[in-house]
């Protein structure tokens, strides 16, 4: 590796913010980057050079407008740079891939879960893809981010409420998931959170959510709903990282039965098989799921009746929840995943309507309520967490 010279007296501490900004785009440029650090330009010239000396950014010496009409030079994402994997583990299967700074996934591939899927199992499946991924990547990894259908508790790492996958509530993952990566030898961190949490970072640093101050996140997977709230850049997870359960809020008190044990909860009221059940349809264990769900929205907007019911009953009952939410945190966006946003494409005025006839905030003020953009915002989103540990300290981490 190039040897770096940063002194702290030459901006050491803001080379994390500096590396964040570039990483979400919010600072293109070296003269950007300065006045949103409120350095010198001469610090932030050295920021830059010791980042690009770590192989981190790179800056284009052809300089493009900047500030006061003074050229400053392009900052960008370094693409022979280090990386990591990301990974998702969902109802139905695991998916992992490498991604480099800036948000862009590489190479991810889907797979079934094993035979038996119990964490173990299943977690030993995720590293061992992992494992293969690394040795056929010629670039350095540096962490490993994994996003998990289950509420994780916080300090320990573990499963709360697994219910889609079949885990045993108090499921110690975090520390099964480092013992699969040490017996392993892929010798990088590795952390993991819930899916939801993590689709909503990604989709504020580099989606739908970018510039929002109070992000409320709402998504289904497979089964079930989830929601995150990011506050000003970082996610709200309460005093034991189960905060934003939206999944658990009743909009419907003689609905649908939830593994919960409650009736009526937004989790099987809001997600795909509630859709299929609300048009009357069953669900094909051999289809997948989203096809299923396309094929009934597809036929509302053709005019069939029961399908169009379907449509309007789900939707309504996300309007429930979210209004409800709404209600309590305020947000000053709400972001959408991809099956809910569906939902929204299928009727553009329902859904806000909905939310803006129950929401006290929705009837003094319009909330946005837009779709994510980022194909795979989980994914993603467990990308951001491999990150975090180079965007707080990227000597610290890079120079080991």
């Amino acid at each position: 590796m190039q040897p770096t010279h940063t002194t702290p007296d030459r901006g050491r501490a803001a080379l994390g913010p500096a590396l964040a900004l570039i990483h979400s785009g919010a600072a293109p440029t070296r003269s950007v980057l300065t006045g949103a650090l409120g350095v010198t330009r001469a610090t932030a010239g050295a920021i830059t050079g010791e980042l690009q000396a770590l192989r981190l950014i790179t800056v284009d010496a052809r300089p493009a407008g900047g500030t006061r009409g003074r050229p400053s030079h392009r900052l960008g994402v370094d693409p022979a740079g280090p990386v990591v994997l990301a990974a998702q583990i969902h109802a139905d299967g695991f998916t992992v891939a490498v991604a480099g700074l800036g948000g862009v996934l590489h190479a991810h591939r889907d797979h079934p879960l094993p035979d038996r899927a119990t964490p173990e199992r299943v977690l030993h499946a995720v590293v061992a893809e992992a494992a293969r991924v690394i040795a056929a990547e010629p670039r350095r990894c540096v962490g490993f981010g994994l996003a998990v259908p289950t509420p994780v508790a916080l300090p320990e790492r573990i499963a709360v409420a697994a219910m889609y996958l079949d885990w045993p509530s108090g499921t110690p993952i975090g520390r099964l998931l480092e013992d699969e990566v040490e017996a392993a030898g892929l010798g990088i961190p590795v952390d993991l959170a819930n899916d939801a949490n993590l689709a909503a970072l990604a989709e504020h640093r580099h989606g739908a959510g970018r510039g929002a101050r109070h992000l409320l996140y709402v998504t289904s997977g497979h089964r079930g709903v989830g929601g995150a709230l990011v506050v000003d850049g970082r996610l709200h997870t309460g005093s034991g990282g189960l905060a934003l359960e939206v999944g658990q809020v009743v909009v419907d008190p003689n609905g649908r039965r939830c593994p919960c044990g409650n009736r009526g909860c937004l989790d099987v009221e809001a997600d795909p098989p509630a859709l299929l059940a609300a048009a009357g349809r069953e669900d094909d264990p051999s289809r997948p799921l989203f096809d299923q769900t396309a094929e009934v929205l597809a036929a509302a907007a053709a005019g069939d009746r029961q399908a169009r019911a379907g449509v309007e009953h789900v939707t309504d009952r996300l309007g429930l929840g979210i209004a409800g939410v709404i209600n309590i945190l305020n947000p000053d966006r709400v972001v959408l995943g991809a099956f809910h946003s569906a939902l929204l494409a299928a009727d553009q005025d329902r859904l806000p309507r909905v939310v803006q006839e129950r929401s006290y905030w929705g009837r003094s003020g319009c909330i946005p309520i837009v779709p994510a953009c980022l194909p795979r915002s989980e994914l993603a989103g467990a990308a951001e967490l491999a990150w975090a540990p180079v965007l707080a300290d990227p000597l610290a981490v890079l120079a080991r």
